[in-house]
């Protein structure tokens, strides 16, 4: 259970949010009695903070307008939950700044945390394990995020200086539809292209606006650029099976799909489970090598047909042979 100070703290930070609240709703949220809300209430109002009755059928309290709280007062729990939002972050890569600025609002925090409070986190930072190394992605500038931010919001022109994966250096004007967290890295949907934020070095919102495209969300959008982006082999499958069992090894930033023209098809092995829900679908993809999709396809368990490339399906013939090759020495 919460101790009273922390009871107190929710209390102003609920009153904070705006307009009236009632007894019975503050009492709901705290946990506690009528009584102990108006006892709170009296303690905020010993401590200057000017809280008004207000009466009626719809009464309550409320803070008086235009008054502007203290510095940033966290209760116990909100500081563990900023603390930890900090190490995640850092460990997915999703930090606007080197290590730096995470590592310093992290010991500033961590100096003014109560004794109990700072011991409690260092156990469980002690007992807690991640299944991968921190990302070493590159970083977006703070400043070019919080510009393409807004720009996003405001539907605004937005000038940016990008380096791309060849080093290649332009200048040129985006209409920001969007920005979208993934796989460690920031990005940002433009009209016909996804670019990196950590790979623009300057932004600036020009005069304008535009309107928002009908479509795809910026993360479906970033999605299928990933499936469709251009590399050394085009892939072409026919898998039998359902949406669900394919997006399992094969996501949508890896692979599209779509149903085919109706034609005959190979009949599915027998055996198959749920014939009704499972159905043949064409999955396209790019990529630069393609010695990873045997074993993806093997572990589909599901029929499939390779259409291209024809190098594909000896890499396919070669993994079955190996495979069953190992089971009988086994």
């Amino acid at each position: 259970m919460a101790r009273p100070t922390g009871r107190v703290l929710t209390l102003l930070e609920l009153l904070q949010s705006g307009g009236t609240r009632t007894v019975a709703e503050l009492a709901d949220r705290l946990g506690v009695e009528g009584r102990t809300v108006r006892r709170y209430v009296d303690q905020l109002v010993d401590l200057d903070v000017p809280v008004e009755s207000v009466r009626g059928r719809y009464g309550g309290y409320r803070l008086a307008p235009g008054y502007r709280l203290p510095p940033l007062m966290l209760s116990d729990d909100e500081a563990l939950a900023v603390l930890l939002g900090l190490v995640a972050g850092r460990r997915a890569g999703l930090t606007t700044a080197q290590r730096t600025a995470n590592e310093t609002a992290s010991a500033k925090i961590r100096r003014v945390l109560p004794r109990h409070i700072a011991h409690r986190l260092d156990t469980l930072l002690e007992a807690l394990a991640f299944t991968d190394q921190p990302g070493e992605s590159e970083h977006p500038d703070a400043g070019v995020l919080l510009t393409v931010a807004d720009a996003v919001r405001h539907r605004r022109p937005v000038s940016i200086r990008y380096t791309d994966r060849d080093g290649q250096r332009s200048e040129r004007t985006l209409h920001a539809y969007g920005i979208v967290a993934h796989a460690g890295r920031w990005y940002v949907t433009g009209e016909d292209r996804t670019f990196r934020l950590d790979r623009i070095a300057d932004a600036r919102t020009l005069p304008g606006s535009f309107e928002a495209p009908v479509g795809p969300d910026p993360a479906q959008r970033l999605l299928s650029g990933f499936a469709t982006a251009g590399y050394r082999h085009e892939v072409t499958l026919r898998i039998h099976g359902t949406v669900e069992q394919i997006r399992a090894r094969l996501p949508a930033s890896v692979a599209s799909l779509e149903e085919p023209e109706p034609e005959p098809e190979p009949e599915p092995a027998s055996g198959d489970d749920d014939p009704a829900a499972a159905r043949w679908l064409r999955v396209e993809l790019r990529a630069e090598r393609l010695d990873w999709l045997p074993p993806v396809l093997a572990s589909l368990d599901r029929p499939f047909v390779v259409e291209r490339p024809a190098e594909l399906r000896d890499l396919v013939i070669e993994f079955a042979d190996r495979l069953a090759s190992r089971a009988r020495q086994g």
